[in-house]
């Protein structure tokens, strides 16, 4: 494989990345107000809660040690559960819809734009195109949802962690969100996305039919909140396993979509 060709293809689309609003908006509005806005209402919590309310159910599925180790005031106590639990998981919404956003516009986009014909006439092979396409998206992806979510666990911290008299953020939980889940739930959404995308002509369409991609997301959020399900180390680990298979076969098909007979055949 040749490095530097596709480098160049991933430092390219970067490049036409940062410099659209489509790409950067999304960026930097939806880790403010899901990172830093939500953990700060939270750090609210102990001044009005009397008691931990909708929380119960999640507090009585939580384990004997991690219970023992929560504050006895009720309004801390709901701030803590809010920020290590509920509002957790909203950290993986940021490197899904980021890979989600660049996957649409590095595809459709291009087609929209017109530019994806010089792309096809790079010595690079099909196979190496692709590779670039899907770095392209997945790599910053994962940077952003790492800097997203030490910067929501620096929040919440200093929001609900000063008022209980310790850190409370990161937990093996958390962790395990950031660097395990949050990066192949990425992928898998970068391979739903880049499917959609190649088949159809405007990054508005590819991203809104690769919506779906969210869903998973919202799915552990809801079973948490609820205390249907308590996303233990076992759970996240799965979950992340059972991502990066589908992610695979995804990416599978959408190399295969990459391929220059397939691509030129949908150019206008």
């Amino acid at each position: 494989m040749r490095v530097r060709g596709v480098a160049a293809v991933v430092r390219r689309d970067l490049i036409v990345a940062v410099g659209s609003k489509a790409v950067v908006l999304p960026a930097i509005v939806v880790p403010v107000v899901l990172l830093v806005g939500l953990p700060l209402l939270a750090g609210l919590l102990p001044r009005y809660a009397t008691s931990v309310g909708d929380l119960q159910l999640l507090l009585d599925s939580l384990p004997a040690g991690a219970v023992a180790g929560l504050s006895d005031d009720p309004g801390l106590l709901a701030a803590e559960l809010a920020v290590t639990y509920v509002l957790a998981p909203m950290v993986l919404l940021v490197p899904v819809l980021f890979a989600s956003v660049v996957a649409a516009d590095g595809i459709a986009g291009e087609k929209e734009r017109h530019t994806l014909e010089g792309l096809l006439l790079t010595p690079l092979s099909d196979r190496e195109l692709a590779v670039a396409k899907l770095l392209a998206a997945w790599v910053p992806a994962v940077a952003v949802g790492l800097l997203g979510a030490a910067l929501y666990a620096g929040v919440a911290n200093l929001a609900v962690g000063t008022q209980v008299g310790r850190a409370v953020l990161p937990t093996p939980e958390f962790l395990l969100m950031t660097l395990w889940v949050g990066p192949t739930f990425a992928a898998m959404a970068l391979g739903a996305v880049s499917l959609v995308s190649v088949r159809v002509e405007t990054t508005q369409a590819a991203f809104q039919l690769g919506g779906v991609v969210v869903i998973p997301v919202v799915g552990l959020l809801v079973v948490q909140t609820t205390g249907v399900l308590l996303l233990s180390v076992w759970l996240l680990a799965a979950a992340g396993a059972v991502a990066l298979v589908v992610a695979s076969g995804l990416i599978a098909l959408v190399t295969r979509s990459l391929s220059r007979p397939r691509l030129g055949a949908r150019l206008r």
